[in-house]
């Protein structure tokens, strides 16, 4: 009876469904969201529904129970477009999801060549299966909708559409939206700066120089700024653009750029000057693009569309008349040769676009950016053009009117080839200067030419061939040059040809720069930027970059399976601490050396951070041998290491990751390793754990870990501790280091350099600078109140190098202005591991620190292989001894402690000893002239409490001959 009466509803509603003339659909598959899903375009899963009704009916999507419903939806908009679309989202999460539904009101990516589709308001509203319409939020240039998704929701939507097309339809994280924007931000402006610049300067040029290529030049300009101000929203500052006039406006704004493109290459090739016939048709298609402007006002799609088409035939008519004329070593047509294949090039990757080959997000902007390059080339092509013909026409220099000229070129060295009768003088004698006979860079051009690199010797031979044959030009040229012993210095040449009035070349005269450190300098900087500076191998930048683009390849070369090893040493911090630090990298080079020997040429390895190295392997893919190769990776680092008299044998837990297509990018397959990692650690250590995905577990704790960083920061749940360093000769407190310590719920008492690299990872670095800074100046300002005839002072560690920032010169800054201290009352320590990350921001940097009447100190000292280098390149005013150096168990180490103590008393150094660990060492080290020692044996880490009760008491401490 049951089915029976089933069947009768069934047959029921299709008899009434039957009669009833409204507009229905199918129930659609839902799309389902997770909380890690920051981005998904919908565009696919939408059904796109084309009625005459003002009312439509659809069946929503199966919910939890199994059930379908029907709804309906009343059209809202009175200038109803008969156009609905219709999507379903589910959340098989247990957690409420927010999501932003956006839909851009233009996107040139398949918007059309000859009609196109210049923008509009997209959606009028959407109406979901359950609850109320959804609000929408304010944007200029998207419909933009906020849903709410309720856990194990299945939710189907109805957006009643404004016009017959959807380009594009997102489902957004709100953070995820908001960063997206503002990543185009700074790009927009730099956009807009440049293009209005451009505009602003061709037009005064115009008004200055009164040429002709000028304004037709500066109307392109002005055409691109307006085009991307469209395209950006920035003309709605200052202009009333709606989303009816938007397209009347962009549609103007392609005329434009169609019209002064013609202009610009009919003004720059002077055509009238070949045929005057040429005149004539150029007037009649400027006045055919004013009607076409007027136009646009009244059928903006059909004239963006002849607008569209006319840039393409004229970037086709530049390309025929620029191979025309090139042909005929016409100069003009020449030198807009690179202009216009960059115009060309555009056009093919716009009409792609508009055509719908190219259709990402990035494509926009890309062609904005196109433009404004175009404008630059252009720009630079007529500057050229125009200013080439004042070269100077004086006829032959005195000597002494040679080396005015060339001094003020901005150079050191007076460069002289007298072309006549081919002979360079050089003044002051290089040869002299850097060791080279005299006759090779004095005499015949072919002296000089020999004396180049031999691969700058043709590129040099040819720039003199162009400037005598075209009798015009100048000279620009890095080159190196012999200083004999197979030694090469970089030179930097500029010089500019000297003619007599009939125009031929006597002399072509400029400077000489030695520019060899600057160059080294570049160099070195270029290796440090993507090499760890301790290892030599790529660094996590590097590494990251590969292993995104063998991912991209993986997808499309199933030959290609990248496998990645995520190496972590358990007891690496102990080596530090018993050893040294120095001990501990001699360890990481020889770990590197080692991993390095294992690898092929395909494979890449790198150094993560301290004591983290990892492996992208591509060498291997089959199961077994990948299998094979973590065993006998495993076994080469744990193979004990001979130092001296002493073995060391590292544990290290490895985490493997395994090619899959799940993992669509390189940060997916890093954390993934990692969290293999951790858990090998977790298993105890000394263990290669492959990776499972419940280990994304962990992963959470470990983003909680970094909220609970952030919270007791704001809480000022971070304790600082100070140690104090004493005076060898009376045993009184002169100063105190600063510790910082978090004791968390879970993990107990936890150093800095246990959580440092969470806060990196959480981009909380400045404000945990910013909470030590205040503490301790807080706390110094108590000392220097209750003590007001003691001087005492805080030094504060940086543990991190992005600490190395104009933002904490800034946080120091505004703390000593709402602290008045006593100069000299702080100081800066900064270890040789941050030095050596980047040597030259941190020059700056510690220049910035002294100019504000800081003292600073270089930490960890012999530590590193630069030690010595460090102390007269930077301006330390005290050196803290690392352990490694205090302990005196044998002659050799005394010896070499006391060369150390003499040399920074020579440089004017005060000497900070720490880790000393007995008052035998104590002693020694006040015999030897080392004044101040920071001791756990004399007192602990401890809180400002407790350190004003120890100076109230007069702490001293005597050390026991």
């Amino acid at each position: 009876m049951k089915s029976l009466r089933k069947i009768i509803d069934i047959i029921f509603i299709v008899v009434i469904s039957s009669f009833v003339h409204l507009t229905s659909a199918q129930a659609i598959e839902p799309v389902k969201i997770s909380s890690q899903d920051a981005a998904l375009d919908l565009s696919k899963a939408i059904e796109i529904h084309h009625t005459n009704s003002s009312i439509f009916q659809t069946s929503t999507a199966p919910g939890p129970d199994g059930i379908v419903w029907r709804i309906e939806v009343q059209a809202k908009s009175e200038k109803f477009s008969g156009n609905w679309a219709v999507f379903s989202l589910a959340n098989p999460t247990d957690e409420q999801i927010d999501r932003l539904i956006v839909a851009p009101h233009y996107r040139i990516a398949h918007s059309g060549f000859l009609w196109p589709d210049l923008g509009s308001a997209r959606i009028q509203s959407i109406t979901p299966s359950e609850g109320f319409s959804l609000d929408r939020q304010a944007s200029a240039n998207s419909d933009i909708f906020r849903i709410t998704l309720n856990p194990g929701a299945v939710v189907t939507f109805v957006a009643e559409l404004n016009s017959a097309n959807l380009p594009q339809i997102y489902l957004w994280q709100p953070e995820a939206y908001k960063d997206a924007i503002n990543s185009y931000t700074l790009y927009h402006g730099i956009l807009l700066g440049i293009s209005g610049l451009l505009a602003l300067l061709l037009t005064v040029l115009f008004v200055v120089r009164g040429t002709g290529l000028f304004p037709a030049t500066a109307a392109i300009a002005w055409a691109v700024l307006f085009y991307i101000g469209i395209d950006f929203n920035f003309l709605n500052k200052f202009f009333a653009v709606t989303l009816t006039t938007q397209p009347i406006w962009r549609a103007s704004t392609e005329v434009a750029l169609a019209a002064t493109l013609f202009i610009f290459l009919f003004t720059y090739l002077c055509l009238n000057r070949w045929h005057y016939h040429f005149s004539y048709g150029a007037i009649v298609w400027t006045i055919a693009f004013c009607g076409l402007g007027a136009f646009a006002i009244y059928d903006p799609t059909r004239a963006a569309g002849i607008a569209r088409m006319s840039f393409g035939l004229t970037a086709v008519l530049g390309i025929i008349l620029i191979s025309y004329f090139s042909l005929r070593s016409y100069d003009r047509a020449i030198m807009l040769i690179p202009t216009w294949l960059l115009i060309s090039f555009w056009c093919v990757g716009a009409y792609a676009c508009i055509a719908g080959y190219l259709n990402n997000d990035i494509i926009q902007p890309a062609l904005a950016g196109g433009l404004v390059l175009i404008v630059l080339l252009i720009s630079f092509t007529v500057m050229q053009q125009t200013f080439s013909n004042d070269a100077f026409h004086e006829g032959i220099f005195s000597d002494l009117e040679q080396q005015v000229l060339a001094a003020k070129g901005a150079g050191n060295i007076i460069w002289d080839w007298n072309v006549e009768r081919d002979r360079i003088v050089v003044h002051p004698n290089m040869a002299t200067l850097f060791g080279t006979e005299t006759h090779k860079l004095n005499g015949p051009m072919s002296n000089w030419i020999s004396a180049l690199h031999y691969e700058d010797r043709e590129r040099f031979q040819a720039i003199l061939d162009i400037i005598l044959k075209k009798k015009k030009g100048r000279i620009d040229q890095i080159f190196r040059l012999s200083s004999g012993g197979g030694y090469y210095h970089w030179f930097s040449l500029r010089a500019r040809p000297a003619m007599q009035k009939d125009g031929k070349i006597t002399r072509v005269i400029g400077t000489i720069v030695n520019i060899t450190n600057h160059k080294k300098s570049e160099e070195r900087l270029l290796h440090d930027a993507i090499h760890d500076s301790l290892t030599g191998l790529p660094n996590q930048q590097i590494f990251f970059d590969r292993l995104q683009n063998y991912t991209s390849l993986a997808k499309a070369n199933i030959k290609i399976k990248p496998t990645v090893f995520m190496i972590d040493f358990d007891n690496f911090r102990q080596i530090n601490r018993k050893l040294g630090i120095a001990v501990g990298d001699t360890v990481l080079l020889i770990i590197a050396r080692r991993l390095s020997r294992l690898i092929n040429f395909q494979d890449t390895l790198s150094r993560l951070s301290a004591d983290r190295f990892a492996i992208i392997l591509l060498s291997e893919t089959e199961p077994q041998k990948i299998a094979a190769f973590a065993d006998h990776l495993h076994k080469t680092i744990s193979a004990p290491i001979s130092l001296t008299e002493k073995k060391i044998t590292l544990s290290t837990s490895i985490g493997l990751v395994t090619w899959s297509e799940s993992r669509s990018t390189a940060k997916d397959i890093l954390n993934d390793s990692e969290l293999a990692m951790i858990r090998a650690k977790q298993m105890g250590g000394n263990h290669i754990e492959p990776f499972r995905p419940n280990f994304r577990t962990l992963g959470i704790e470990h983003n909680t870990m970094g909220k609970d960083i952030h919270a007791a920061i704001k809480r000022n749940e971070i304790k600082i501790l100070y140690h104090p360093i004493l005076n060898l000769s009376d045993g009184h407190i002169i100063g105190f280091e600063t510790i910082v310590e978090w004791h968390h719920p879970s993990y107990g008492n936890l150093n800095v350099s246990d959580f440092i690299k969470i806060v990196e990872n959480e981009k909380i670095v400045m404000d945990l600078a910013e909470f030590i800074i205040d503490n301790a100046v807080i706390d110094l300002t108590n000392v220097q109140e209750k003590f007001s005839k003691q001087s005492f002072f805080i030094s504060i560690n940086l543990p991190s190098t992005e600490m190395v920032h104009s933002r904490f010169i800034s946080q120091l800054r505004s703390a000593l202005l709402r602290y008045p201290l006593n100069k000299g009352s702080l100081m800066i320590e900064i270890s040789e591991f941050v030095l050596r990350k980047n040597p030259e921001q941190s020059a700056h940097f510690l220049e910035q620190i002294k100019a504000l009447g800081m003292n600073l100190a270089l930490d960890n000292f012999g530590t590193g292989y630069s030690s010595l280098t460090y102390l007269v390149r930077y301006p330390f005013d005290m050196v803290k001894l690392d352990r490694s150096l205090i302990s005196i168990d044998s002659r050799k180490k005394k010896l070499v402690l006391k060369s150390i103590i003499n040399m920074a008393t020579d440089l004017n150094l005060q000497i900070i000893a720490e880790g000393v660990e007995n008052e035998k060492e104590a002693l020694f080290l006040r015999q030897e002239g080392c004044k101040y020692v920071q001791s756990t044996f004399v007192t602990k880490p401890i809180a400002i409490e407790e350190l004003i009760t120890l100076v109230q008491n007069h702490f001293p401490y005597t050390i026991k001959a």
